[in-house]
């Protein structure tokens, strides 16, 4: 099958394919954990394996950001067992993106909506940001005329405007698409806004291999949940899983009640990523065993404060002989 749009490249779809973007998903993931560095002047991250690094949202009871905490007002634990924390920063650090739309035909209503809220998050950008398009109904497409990534508005504009809504879902083959490409993007902080109404009629993976891979990726996962014309059964599971993708990844699910609330939902978005400590810390346990360990950010904030919650990605698995990255 081919590219619906001109300039779009194809992402296969089939269990072969498939295989394949997990594959270079676990190869990219030997460059994701870092350490700190300056050039011009801008904080960057070189590679370490060793290094866990959590991009860290800190938000009161009313959930407004707070952003004047400092390195001793947190404490990491690893498997509750306390971490030294080596990486402290407050900064606006560049991101490789990726804008994983839905354009199946149950979007033809909301199809306007969801561009206006993508440019909005877009128009938010870093100068340094990287960006790319991911366009799905019953495939998926990478929708950009200059190649991986970009940091072209008229080129994100163009990709946004490009297609129109028809056919199936196959958002947990797209969205795992997603997760393998995104690793091929330069930056250290990685973030997937996504937004569609959740429901799926035609992947070949199933919840439990889209799950895993969002689990293993490092990246952020942001999902603006579009009002759902699906049966109720459909869209209630629909909200489960958009609410887990958003849990495990420690990202944020949102749920508009009306279209109205996309853009102000996206712009949102694009300034809670920009206002995130950097929290990085080397594991006391130095097992490279390959398992799952619970992290979890404790923060002591000034009295001021009555009450404040950190989010964060909930874990990560260790490295092993064969795999040597988190």
């Amino acid at each position: 099958m081919r590219p619906a749009n001109s300039g779009s490249v194809f992402f296969p779809s089939g269990k072969r394919a498939l295989a394949l973007a997990v594959g270079l998903l676990a190869v990219g993931l030997l460059a994701s954990a870092q350490q700190p560095q300056r050039r011009n002047g801008e904080f960057t991250l070189v590679r370490d394996v060793d290094l866990v690094v959590l991009h860290t949202t800190v938000v009161d009871r009313g959930g407004r950001l707070v952003t004047d905490l400092e390195a001793q007002n947190f404490a990491i634990f690893e498997n509750d067992i306390k971490q030294k924390l080596s990486v402290f920063r407050r900064e606006n650090v560049p991101i490789t993106v990726g804008l994983v739309l839905d354009n199946s035909a149950s979007m033809t209503e909301k199809r306007e909506e969801m561009r206006a809220g993508a440019l909005a998050f877009v128009e938010l950008a870093n100068p340094s940001d990287e960006f790319f398009v991911v366009n799905f109904n019953s495939d998926y497409y990478l929708d950009l005329e200059s190649g991986d990534f970009t940091n072209d508005m008229d080129v994100l504009q163009a990709a946004l405007l490009k297609t129109k809504t028809r056919g199936g879902t196959a958002f947990y083959d797209a969205l795992r698409a997603s997760l393998k490409h995104i690793h091929r993007g330069s930056r250290q902080k990685k973030i997937l806004l996504v937004i569609t109404d959740g429901v799926d009629h035609l992947s070949y993976s199933t919840y439990e291999a889209m799950l895993l891979d969002a689990q293993q990726s490092e990246t952020a996962l942001y999902l603006v949940g579009l009002p759902c014309t699906e049966e109720k059964r459909d869209c209630r599971r629909a909200r489960r899983i958009l609410r887990k993708l958003a849990d495990v990844t420690g990202g944020m699910a949102y749920f508009p009640i009306s279209l109205n609330q996309v853009q102000t939902l996206c712009r949102q978005i694009a300034h809670d990523i920009r206002n995130q400590y950097i929290l990085a810390y080397y594991p006391s346990n130095s097992d490279r065993d390959g398992s799952f360990r619970r992290v979890r950010v404790k923060v002591d904030a000034p009295k001021r404060y009555k009450k404040v919650v950190a989010r964060h990605r909930p874990g990560y698995y260790a490295s092993s002989d064969q795999n040597g990255a988190h």
